[in-house]
């Protein structure tokens, strides 16, 4: 019955009516009538129409319980018809603010299902890497943005994506589709990761071509971090770059950096002839890669100072020399952001960690293929 406030929404006019009673108690003088009136109009706020209607119809039954047993309290004709007109008007006004609040409610589940289909929920242990993942809008109605992440299980290892699109609204978000879906299309088929980016890379010129079609004169971009844990070399990853903050690796040697915004974005190859080239760097067991969009680089506090990622990805690793677990990690990163921004984050926020699972932990064949 409660909408806004579930179960403990009544508490509130509730309260204000309990003060109103003592006050008028305690003072005579005081016109307890009129003040009741503001306990419907408060309800109309919180509460469902059904509860708010009580609320009314209680506020006038005590109004007249107050002109039986109180003959000094003069309670004229048109204070009563003010109680009743306060009351339908609360009435009213909890049954459009109830609708509203459906509407949003059906909006928000609209957009959650769109983010479901570009940030889709990732099990904790895939494709032969522990992984966790967390996004947060900061646009918290809407719960959607122009960020993207992903983990495949493929026949070849373990693919990671994620990124992030130009722009804000929904031609960002259906840029985000547009990567995230040649990605797992061609990460899945396709051994080489040099043919994933130039898949990728097809894939949103040709959702830039549709787009401009209809009517949508900018091409849009996206700057994304691909890796590739092959399942033949446990001790190793493969990284291209486009264009995005180099992931950060974290473990029992300390911090550092993969390569960073080598080659353009998704999107933008053709003017630098070609998409980015393939890293092939180690990586120990123990070590977790940490991947981020700008709302962790760019996030600001009151003084206008940048979260500190690396100093604080330093200090972690000096407290955990044994390592960290990816849930773990974006744990303790997004608790350090939002102490860092007081709770105020202006952008969206997509953090990924992975960390390779041992060969004794694998599945007979390797990694776990959906």
């Amino acid at each position: 019955m409660l909408t806004r406030f579930d179960r403990a929404a009544w508490v509130i006019p509730t309260s204000a009516l309990v003060v109103i009673v003592v006050v008028g108690e305690l003072g005579p003088s005081i016109r307890i009538v009129n003040w009741l009136l503001m306990v419907p109009l408060l309800a109309a706020g919180v509460c469902s129409p059904v509860v708010t209607l009580m609320f009314g119809v209680f506020v006038v039954v005590l109004n007249r319980y107050i002109d039986v047993t109180h003959p000094d309290v003069v309670i004229r004709t048109e204070d009563f018809v003010l109680e009743i007109t306060a009351s339908l008007l609360a009435l009213l006004i909890a049954v459009l603010r109830s609708q509203a609040h459906a509407y949003v409610r059906h909006l928000q589940s609209s957009a959650e299902a769109t983010r479901e289909v570009v940030l889709r929920p990732i099990p904790p242990d895939w494709g032969g890497v522990e992984s966790a993942a967390r996004y947060r809008a900061a646009d918290v109605e809407a719960r959607v943005g122009g960020d993207f992440y992903d983990v495949l299980a493929t026949p070849f290892g373990a693919r990671v994506l994620l990124g992030d699109v130009q722009g804000k609204g929904l031609p960002a978000v259906s840029t985000a589709g547009a990567v995230t879906g040649a990605f797992r299309e061609a990460g899945y088929y396709e051994r080489d990761l040099d043919v994933v980016a130039q898949r990728m890379e097809n894939g949103l010129w040709r959702h830039n071509l549709l787009r401009q079609a209809v009517g949508d004169e900018g091409e849009r971009f996206a700057t994304a971090v691909v890796l590739a844990f092959p399942d033949t070399e446990p001790n190793t990853v493969e990284v291209v770059n486009f264009g995005h903050d180099g992931p950060y690796v974290i473990g029992p040697r300390g911090v550092r950096q993969l390569p960073q915004q080598e080659g353009a974005p998704v999107g933008m190859a053709g003017l630098v002839g070609g998409t980015p080239a393939v890293r092939r760097l180690p990586l120990e067991p123990q070590e977790t890669v940490l991947l981020v969009t700008d709302g962790v680089t760019e996030a600001r506090n009151g003084a206008g100072e940048f979260f500190p990622l690396r100093s604080w990805l330093e200090g972690l690793a000096a407290r955990r020399p044994e390592g960290v677990a990816p849930a773990d990690l974006l744990g303790l990163l997004l608790d350090a952001l939002s102490e860092h921004t007081h709770g105020h984050v202006t952008d969206d926020v997509a953090l990924l960690a992975v960390r390779q699972r041992s060969l004794a932990d694998l599945m007979p064949g390797g990694s776990h293929v959906a």
